[in-house]
């Protein structure tokens, strides 16, 4: 089956040469067989209702919202109160849930597609409950929280043949799929260098704070989830989980799928089986915290006619490279969260501009070969669940290599500034630092394994 050949499109085949054309209105999953009708509603949950996932809950409402799981009574109360002024008179409420395992359990033959907006920890346990049950999946950015459940997701996608797609919204604009149609086209010639900056600088140093009593209405247990126990304490719950190792995945997992994005597709960093990543520099960090102020290079061999390349990422403009700072100098630019791609040629930015403009202007502008997206990224995916189409940000063909490829960053941190690390992709391990490979992977507690 080819990658582009959708579930979907793969069962109606198989019932139409069997002569069962009277299923295809039937519900879809490992319990059914085809897609509704365009104008049938999905059946949507929504896990992680607060913050980003007020994205996930307005696109539930041009569907049909059949849950809503939250670990915070007061983010469900609210949102709740929102939802019920913008539902039709006579529309049913969705069902709420403090555990998403529970509501899995009472509500999945209602459930058509799955978004996913909680901490970064309980990404890959959520969604792969949902592709478990033959559910689509939307899951934020980062798509995993360690490198082997990047790969586990795709696998079980793959395997379930389910529709599923991350929150990298830069993935479905017209400009990075400007950038890889002028670097194809030859427009800054061989690029052999990238600078990136991210714009966060989460992390810190030091031990855990105080324990508190939880606040009233937070279901703590089920925060949680399946990382190690622990007390209430500041600095994780509603936001700045980011920084923790245990829940977030720093500034380099938080950031990187978006600014990464671009140079990892038009570079065709994917097609490499083995490359390089090394912590240039890099200040705190503890056994709770990521460290900050981060310099990464990652060194990528030849793919195909492309030659090999050094990927520098930042956190911050406070580490911004002297390259960044002399092209801003020379060509009166500024350069915030931003990639510079450094060509035989010349430059080009994510932006899809050449650098001078005046050699934007001259290059002929190239065709646009590549396929658009359908809006944003959970617009896409129902697009692509009604066409037998395929999400631009799906699991196994983009977000899962990609996602992995960022949170090698961390094996480089975790090493210390200065120690090169050869990784080899298939086998997921540092060929060269055994002792590295246990970040890699992670335990889960009882009862939230994958």
């Amino acid at each position: 089956m080819s990658m582009r050949e959708t579930r979907r499109g793969f069962l109606r085949k198989s019932f139409v040469a069997a002569g069962a054309a009277t299923v295809l209105g039937a519900r879809r999953g490992p319990f059914a067989l085809a897609a509704p009708s365009p104008s049938e509603k999905l059946g949507v949950a929504v896990i992680g209702a607060g913050g980003m996932g007020g994205y996930s809950v307005g696109c539930a409402l041009s569907e049909r919202l059949v849950a809503l799981a939250d670990i915070d009574e007061n983010t469900l109360g609210n949102v709740m109160n929102d939802v019920k002024g913008k539902l039709k008179e006579g529309t049913p409420l969705p069902r709420t849930f403090v555990d998403y395992r529970k509501m899995f359990d009472e509500c999945h033959k209602d459930i058509d597609v799955v978004l996913i907006a909680t901490p970064d920890h309980h990404h890959a346990p959520a969604a792969m409950r949902a592709i478990n049950l033959g559910k689509d999946v939307f899951c934020q950015k980062p798509l995993a929280h360690d490198i082997a459940e990047c790969y586990a997701l795709a696998k079980a996608a793959k395997e379930k043949r389910v529709l599923t797609q991350m929150g990298n919204q830069g993935h479905c604009s017209e400009e990075i799929r400007r950038v890889c149609e002028y670097i194809w086209a030859g427009a800054i010639g061989d690029v052999t260098e990238t600078h990136t900056i991210l714009g966060r600088n989460f992390g810190g140093k030091g031990g855990r704070p105080p324990s508190k009593p939880v606040p009233k209405g937070v279901h703590w247990d089920e925060w949680i989830g399946p990382a190690p126990t622990r007390e209430y304490h500041d600095g994780l719950h509603p936001f700045s989980w980011r920084s923790w190792r245990l829940f977030g995945t720093g500034t380099i997992g938080d950031m990187a799928c978006h600014h990464l994005d671009a140079l990892f597709w038009a570079l065709k960093i994917g097609e490499a089986t083995t490359w390089t990543v090394e912590s240039l520099s890099t200040t705190g960090g503890s056994d709770e915290y990521y460290a900050q102020d981060n310099v990464v290079r990652y060194e990528v061999p030849a793919r195909g006619a492309m030659p090999p390349v050094k990927v520098y990422v930042y956190d911050h403009e406070g580490v911004k490279p002297q390259a960044m700072k002399d092209a801003e100098a020379k060509y009166n630019r500024k350069f915030g969260e931003f990639t510079l791609f450094v060509g035989a040629k010349g430059l080009m930015g994510t932006d899809a501009r050449l650098i001078p403009e005046e050699r934007h202007k001259e290059f002929p502008e190239p065709p646009r070969t590549i396929p658009r997206a359908r809006g944003g990224p959970i617009e896409d995916l129902f697009h692509a669940r009604r066409n037998d189409g395929t999400p631009c940000s799906n699991f196994p063909d983009s977000a899962a290599p990609l996602t992995a490829f960022a949170l090698a960053g961390h094996l480089a941190m975790f090493a210390g500034a200065g120690k090169k690390l050869e990784w080899d992709v298939a086998s997921m391990r540092c060929t060269n630092a055994p002792e590295i490979d246990k970040f890699v992977a992670r335990e889960y507690r009882k009862g939230w394994e994958l």
